[in-house]
């Protein structure tokens, strides 16, 4: 296989992501690398190839180079440069992913304290993802194979409404909302399929059980996709500097995580965002 091409930036470039950059961040799957997802979490459009460098601590300068050379041929990133020339960005606003109109209108999440509270945030900061990235290989549809997902969340409104959706796909689903209730989800058998993962937990942290799962001999391929009204900048690039799979803030249409669950799966036919599809 041929090495990635690499451009050797210059540490005061800034770069800016475009409406398709956007639009991939929130499409429920995704093709790009983990790297790749990194850097395009990091540019904002104000910091530049110097300060992501330092901001990316588990990639190397080859790595960010690589994957800042990627998303620039696949116009996913744009030198502010050029915008200063008359470069066309793509789209609008470069600083956040913008919510659209309507976002937080008609979610049957809107009794939930949690998912409120992610909305006060989406609403203060505009910035909101689905990423959920797919696997190496696809698996071909299979009417038998009935994954199992255990969810790990303690707000029982969204409890109830992931179960209802998991279950309609005629997934097996198991609950836990804390520490000990999750160390019986993972040691059933069969193993999880995928773990959905909230950060905020009466007696412990996401992210600490995402870092722990990793290193474990037998869980640490098991695919993670962090669900939590955590949306900022910093606490997404923390969950996949983490090794998590896929990050869904809160609030979210339920669909959508179902779609991101099928891409993390690897099924062949995870749905593609039908808004995304319009663009």
């Amino acid at each position: 296989m041929a090495s990635p091409r690499i451009v050797q930036f210059k540490d005061d470039e800034v770069f800016a992501p475009t409406e398709k950059a956007n639009r991939e961040l929130k499409a429920a799957g995704t093709k790009l690398s983990a790297a790749e997802l990194q850097m395009l979490v990091l540019i904002d459009g104000f910091s530049g190839v110097g300060d992501i460098v330092q901001r990316a601590p588990t990639l190397t300068r080859d790595d960010v180079m690589a994957a800042l050379t990627a998303l620039s041929d696949a116009k996913l990133i744009v030198s502010t440069k050029a915008l200063d020339e008359g470069g066309d960005v793509l789209g609008s606003g470069f600083s956040t992913i913008a919510v659209p109109a309507g976002f937080f209108s008609g979610l049957s999440l809107e009794s939930s304290p949690e998912a409120e509270g992610g909305a006060a945030i989406l609403k203060k900061k505009g910035y909101y993802v689905r990423i959920a990235r797919f696997p190496a290989t696809q698996r071909e549809a299979d009417e038998k194979w009935r994954p199992t997902i255990l969810v790990v969340d303690d707000d029982p409104d969204i409890q109830k409404l992931i179960r209802t959706f998991l279950a309609m796909e005629g997934w097996k689903v198991r609950m836990a909302t804390k520490r000990d209730e999750i160390m019986i989800g993972l040691r059933q058998q069969p193993l999880p399929d995928l773990i959905l993962l909230d950060v905020q937990l009466p007696d412990a942290n996401g992210f600490e059980i995402l870092a722990r799962l990793r290193q474990h001999p037998v869980l640490k391929n098991v695919p993670v996709i962090m669900l939590t009204a955590e949306a900022t900048r910093e606490a997404v690039l923390k969950g996949l500097q983490g090794g998590a799979d896929g990050y869904v803030t809160k609030p979210f249409e339920p669909d959508l995580l179902v779609n991101a669950a099928k891409a993390v799966l690897g099924l062949a036919k995870a749905a593609a965002d039908p808004k995304d599809k319009k663009k």
